[in-house]
């Protein structure tokens, strides 16, 4: 495990209910589209890697799928369990997983890709559990994002706030591009063949108490930035954001933030 791989673990331990609460609407846009591409339907065996608070393995049992789902933090299990109760969900993580070669018919990972210290590795090992001729499926946040997902950030770099140095970034070799072409070319050296890859946009709607509440309870590597301040840089951080939303606020109130992610697949 890496030292990315530890400081992720920390991070998003306990941190499931406040998640299903914030970011977890926001992480649940592209489900369908991914399911979609993976060709997840009636009898499918499917394996949801990172199922988070289980909105994948939800859509996917809707769909008639044989759902097993799998997540590195035992609460994030509990909240899925209770969302999606005809699926199977064990604590396990990658870059190993529980599981034969071949087991499913579709491997879908919603986002988890930004979560693991050695991409190419967790890549490859979806592609074992994933019988010949399956279909591997990912999303991943852009870079450079899009002006909706850099808020909270400029919000923090307004009040003069630096990344924590305990909060390890990937290892260049491990690094990959945020682009279609950089995901499609990981895939690829990952062992999967017909890698190809699109660009979802949208706009996520929500207000500010809302979207600030995920980084107010430390949620992913924004909120540790935040948690880890005083209260009053917390206060001073808030404000920024306030004053930012009104770029993205719309005539109800509500913000609308455009968001950009990549959905990649293959084939085993």
């Amino acid at each position: 495990m890496t030292p990315f791989d530890e400081s992720e673990r920390r991070i998003w331990e306990g941190s499931a209910s406040a998640y299903a609460g914030s970011f977890a609407k926001l992480c649940a846009h592209p489900v369908e589209r991914l399911m979609d591409v993976a060709g997840i339907g009636p009898g499918e065996r499917v394996l949801d890697v990172g199922t988070g608070t289980g909105t994948v393995a939800q859509a996917a049992c809707a769909r008639g799928a044989k759902v097993s789902a799998v997540d590195a933090d035992p609460g994030m299990i509990v909240t899925a369990g209770q969302a999606a109760p005809a699926a199977q969900f064990q604590v396990a993580a990658l870059p190993e997983l529980p599981f034969t070669d071949g087991e499913f018919d579709a491997v879908v990972g919603n986002f988890v890709l930004n979560h693991v210290g050695r991409p190419r590795q967790a890549l490859a090992e979806l592609r074992r559990v994933t019988r010949p001729g399956g279909k591997v499926a990912v999303t991943i946040w852009a870079s450079p994002p899009a002006p909706g997902q850099a808020l909270i950030g400029r919000a923090i770099q307004a009040a003069g706030v630096k990344r924590p140095t305990n909060l390890p970034s990937l290892e260049p070799t491990d690094d990959f591009p945020r682009t279609a072409q950089g995901l499609t070319h990981l895939l690829a050296s990952a062992g999967l063949a017909e890698a190809s890859c699109e660009t979802l946009s949208w706009s996520h709607r929500t207000d500010t108490e809302e979207w600030w509440s995920g980084p107010a309870a430390g949620v992913a590597t924004i909120g540790q930035i935040v948690a880890s301040q005083t209260p009053a840089v917390q206060a001073e951080i808030k404000q920024h954001l306030v004053t930012l939303s009104a770029e993205f606020t719309d005539h109800d109130g509500y913000l609308l933030l455009p968001h950009v992610a990549l959905l990649a697949s293959g084939r085993v």
